[in-house]
């Protein structure tokens, strides 16, 4: 035993993997009916919202980009997001895009609905807080193409596997953000709704909640974002979409097919990054 070599010695090594593939095994043979159901249930909800946008006419879909668009910003950029969307019908990715946008909006549902509840509990218990916030850095740190071995691993290949490591990867900043902006509600604020007589659930409901709304929005923003920045990696797993057309084009080294799929991810993470953001704007400054 030479302590002076470069090596590390052998005798200090030790394997976390095979307990993590037992952990993995003993969930998939007791709980398989737990994850049988969350597959049912991710997939219609998931072809649910794929049908809603199929059944939209495509000309309906831009006009409601536009009416958005200029809701939240203004008529000039209402025009040039739906001509971003147009184009993606002329290079014949809609369907496409659908299929993304689908996959997309599931998983930010579902952040929604995990996100806010657990930022609130942050928020109000500042033990969970502390345990929370390092699991928090971990999901943010951590490389998103780690996220698809246990999604294959607990849902198979496909739409419903992208899902689960799409929520696990841009779930982070919805809480984050729901957290900050009940903190950052004035104590004064909810003195005075105590004094009142409010419940803690009214506080939270009818102070709390609406002065931290814009910041909750820009947490939505910002986990739709990473959501969309997951399609291309969850092409690796069967999601199909613009990130299934990317992965293609490499393998093939297609650049015509590479660059308008490319390109149309970046159009339509500018529209749902401008309408997002301009909503926020809107809640934060609003009109006289």
């Amino acid at each position: 035993m030479n302590f002076l070599s470069g090596e590390f010695p052998e005798f200090l090594r030790f394997g976390v993997g095979v307990y993590v593939d037992r952990f993995v095994n003993w969930l998939l043979r007791d709980f398989s009916h737990v994850f049988d159901a969350l597959v049912e249930g991710g997939l219609a909800f998931l072809l649910t919202v794929e049908s809603f946008l199929r059944w939209l006419p495509w000309w309906m879909i831009c006009l409601l980009v536009f009416l958005a668009a200029w809701k939240a910003r203004n008529w000039l950029s209402g025009l040039l997001y739906a001509f971003f969307l147009f184009l993606l019908g002329i290079f014949g990715l809609w369907d496409m895009m659908i299929q993304t946008l689908s996959i997309v909006l599931t998983s930010v549902v579902i952040c929604f609905i995990l996100g806010i509840p657990v930022g609130i509990f942050m928020a109000y218990n500042e033990k969970a807080n502390n345990v929370i916030r390092p699991i928090l850095d971990a999901m943010q740190t951590i490389p998103s193409f780690v996220y698809l071995i246990p999604a294959v691993m607990l849902f198979g290949m496909g739409k419903i596997p992208a899902v689960f490591a799409t929520t696990v990867y841009a779930v982070a900043p919805v809480i984050r953000l729901t957290d900050l902006g009940i903190r950052r509600v004035s104590r004064e604020m909810v003195e005075a709704a105590h004094s009142f007589g409010s419940s803690t659930w009214q506080t939270l409901t009818k102070v709390q909640l609406p002065q931290a709304l814009p910041t909750i929005m820009t947490g939505v923003n910002q986990t739709t974002m990473m959501a969309l920045a997951m399609v291309v990696i969850s092409s690796m797993i069967g999601a199909e979409g613009l990130g299934m057309e990317v992965l293609i084009a490499n393998q093939r080294l297609d650049i015509a097919k590479g660059f308008e799929a490319g390109i149309s991810i970046v159009f339509l993470a500018i529209i749902i990054d401008r309408i997002s953001q301009g909503a926020v704007n809107r809640y934060r400054f609003p009109e006289n």
